[in-house]
């Protein structure tokens, strides 16, 4: 099997996310931060750290097979890869934003027409306004952007937004509907089916779905059982085995995370006793 060459963010916030999921996956990880490349020779795979924009070209020219990016990141670089699943951390959204006071809040983003915006995702921004009609002059600017408008460079910005606190800050606030909801995702070229592939994206699956999900066991009366599995269907059916005592069953079950406690109150007032949650660390389904 190939040699598998794996993509992962350098620094910012999708670095530290990245590496504990490729750890809880089994793999073998950078410490120290410096490092720009790792050999882990028991999975037969190779680490490039690298700056986050530039992981979407690596991969898409086939220099590299998979890659963790963001969503954004991906779709603005304008490279031949894929999304192939997301990962659950990074979430953002973006969106265009001008002074306070400025432009309604719910305004129509006709309102962009003729303007000036400045961005560091010029790819997404201009395909964006093209997808709707709108003529504007994308400026691109690398970095921060929330000061273009002062410094006279831009009429609007449009930019990820986490928590809106560095807009407020800098005197704007968001308008109109969003660009984008971009989170982490797991990238390859298209066309990659490698069986080293398979198998990485298997383990990181695993571990998504570990993380949401915990182990459910408990007991109950037999005659009980058809309603407590209505409860707990699990992912391909509960373990209902027999127990020393006479009528009831222990039943085993993966349930949501969410929602687990309230789940728990649920199967106590059926009759259900010995209730247990374990965490899943890994699985294969």
């Amino acid at each position: 099997m190939t040699r598998l060459k794996i993509a992962i963010p350098n620094k910012g916030a999708l670095s530290a996310a990245a590496t504990d999921i490729l750890k809880e996956s089994g793999y073998k990880q950078r410490s120290d931060s410096k490092e720009l490349r790792l050999l882990d020779t028991e999975n037969d795979v190779e680490f490039f750290y690298l700056r986050p924009r530039d992981i979407a070209l690596y991969v898409g020219e086939g220099t590299l097979d998979v890659g963790i990016t963001g969503r954004d990141l991906l779709l603005d670089s304008g490279a031949k890869a894929e999304e192939v699943m997301t990962l659950g951390f990074g979430r953002s959204t973006f969106r265009f934003a001008g002074p306070q006071g400025a432009i309604d809040p719910a305004a129509d983003l006709s309102v962009l027409a003729g303007k000036r915006i400045a961005t560091s995702y010029t790819g997404i921004v201009q395909g964006f306004l093209d997808r709707r009609g709108i003529e504007a002059h994308v400026v691109r600017l690398d970095g921060a952007v929330e000061t273009s408008i002062q410094l006279g460079v831009a009429d609007v910005i449009a930019d990820v937004v986490e928590t809106g606190s560095t807009l407020r800050q800098a005197g704007l606030a968001v308008f109109g509907e969003a660009i984008l909801e971009s989170e982490a995702v797991l990238i390859t070229r298209a066309g990659n089916g490698s069986p080293a592939f398979e198998v990485f994206k298997r383990r990181v699956d695993g571990v998504l779905v570990a993380r949401s999900y915990v182990m459910m066991d408990y007991d109950i009366e037999a005659s009980k059982v058809t309603d407590a599995v209505a409860l707990t269907p699990g992912l391909e059916g509960p373990t209902v085995s027999p127990l020393h005592r006479e009528g009831w069953v222990a039943v085993r079950a993966m349930v949501p995370r969410a929602g687990a406690q309230r789940l728990m109150d649920e199967l106590y007032d059926l009759g259900a006793r010995a209730i247990l949650l374990t965490d899943i660390h890994a699985c294969r389904l």
